[in-house]
C-alpha cells in the first residue's frame, strides 16, 4: 500500500507569464500547450518579448508541484533533484523543506533551472523551459538507498528524455520494493519517446496518469475508453483525464468515471495536472476508493485553475481541507 511518495524531475523555478494574446507563441512558432526545451538565450529573448505582461514567480517543475501538494495534504514525501550553487537553489530547497518536503538535492555548476510557462488567455499554458542545472541530474546520482523510506516513486514524464536516468531510476525503485507511477507530462515528450516509454511501463510501471492528447501519443487510440483499456492492460492503475468530461479511471476490472469541479474562474492552467495526482495519490494514501480518490484528484485541480500558478494561499487550503472531508464521507462526489 502507498504511504510515503519520493518524486523525481526537473527542479525548476517557474516565470509565470499572463499573455494578452497568443502573438507571441506564433512569433516564435511555439504549439499552444507544448512544452519546448530551449536554451538560455532563447528562453531570455521571450521572456523580453513579454516584458510588459504580468508576471509571477514560484517553485516550479512538474513532480515538484505534485510532491508540494502532495506534503500539504498530509502525505509524507521526499523529493529528488538537480539545482545549481546559486540563490535560485538555495530558495529551491529551503522552500521544499519549509512545506515539509524531504529534499534529496543534488548540486551542479550550471545555473539552476528556470521555466517560463505563457498563459494565453483561455488559461491554455505553452511552457517554455530552460532545465540549467536541472538537466545534469543523471543515473549515477541515484542512489538506492534514497528509496529504503518510501513506497511509491513518482515520476514526471518530461524525464523520460533521459533514458538511463529513467531506467536507473526504476529499476532501483523496484529493486526497494517501490510502486512506480508516472505522469507522461506533454503530448510531444510522449511521441518523441513513445517506444522507450512502452518499454519501461511494461517493465516497472505499475500507475499512469495522462490526459487525452498524452493517451492518443502513447497507444495510437483516437478513443479515449480504448486508450484507457490499453494502458490498463500494460499496468496496475491507469488513469486518463478527459477534460471537461472528468476522468477516466481503471484498475483491473473496475473502472470509474469522475467528473469535474467547475472552477469559479478558469484563470491558468498550469499545474492542473500536477495537483490532480497529488490529490489522486494522497487518496490512495489515505486507502480511499478509486472515486473518492477521482474526486479529491478533481478537487485540487480545480482549485489551482483558478488563481495564477501553483502557490495558493490558507483559505484555499482550507477549502480544499473542507471538500475532503465530504469526499471521505462520500458526500462531496461528481
Amino acid at each position: 500500500m502507498i504511504k510515503k511518495v519520493i518524486g523525481i524531475g526537473n527542479a525548476l523555478t517557474d516565470m509565470l507569464v499572463n499573455l494578452s494574446s497568443d502573438s507571441v507563441l506564433a512569433d516564435y512558432e511555439l504549439k499552444k500547450g507544448s512544452m519546448s526545451l530551449v536554451d538560455s538565450q532563447l528562453q531570455t529573448d521571450i521572456s523580453k518579448s513579454v516584458a510588459g505582461c504580468p508576471y509571477s514567480l514560484s517553485l516550479g517543475g512538474s513532480a515538484g508541484n505534485t510532491i508540494r501538494a502532495m506534503a500539504r495534504l498530509g502525505t509524507h514525501t521526499g523529493f529528488i533533484g538537480k539545482v545549481g550553487y546559486d540563490t535560485t537553489g538555495e530558495f529551491y530547497e529551503q522552500a521544499l523543506r519549509n512545506i515539509g518536503v524531504e529534499p534529496y538535492i543534488l548540486h551542479s555548476k550550471s545555473k539552476s533551472g528556470k521555466c517560463v510557462a505563457l498563459v494565453s488567455p483561455d488559461g491554455e499554458r505553452t511552457f517554455v523551459t530552460h532545465l540549467g542545472a536541472a538537466m545534469d541530474l543523471q543515473a549515477d546520482d541515484i542512489d538506492g538507498t534514497i528509496f529504503d523510506d518510501y513506497d511509491c516513486l513518482y515520476i514526471e514524464g518530461y524525464l523520460v528524455q533521459d533514458h538511463d536516468l529513467i531506467r536507473t531510476a526504476v529499476r532501483l525503485a523496484k529493486e526497494h520494493g517501490l510502486k512506480v507511477a508516472i505522469d507522461l507530462a506533454s503530448f510531444n515528450v510522449v511521441e518523441e519517446n513513445r517506444e522507450f516509454l512502452q518499454e519501461i511501463v511494461e517493465k516497472y510501471v505499475d500507475i499512469i496518469f495522462a490526459n487525452e492528447e498524452e493517451a492518443h501519443a502513447f497507444t495510437g487510440k483516437e478513443s479515449s475508453e480504448e486508450a484507457l483499456d490499453i494502458i490498463a492492460e500494460k499496468c496496475e492503475l491507469a488513469v486518463v483525464k478527459i477534460g471537461k468530461r472528468g476522468t477516466l479511471i481503471r484498475r483491473g476490472e473496475e473502472r470509474v468515471h469522475v467528473g469535474i469541479m467547475a472552477a469559479a474562474k478558469r484563470v491558468d492552467t498550469t499545474g492542473a495536472g500536477d495537483f490532480y495526482a497529488a490529490g489522486f495519490l494522497s487518496g490512495l494514501a489515505e486507502g480511499l476508493n478509486l472515486r473518492q480518490c477521482g474526486t479529491l484528484g478533481a478537487i485540487t485541480a480545480g482549485k489551482v485553475i483558478e488563481v495564477v500558478g501553483t502557490t495558493f494561499g490558507e483559505d484555499v487550503w482550507r477549502e480544499i481541507f473542507r471538500l475532503r472531508e465530504r469526499v471521505r464521507a462520500d458526500k462531496y462526489l461528481f
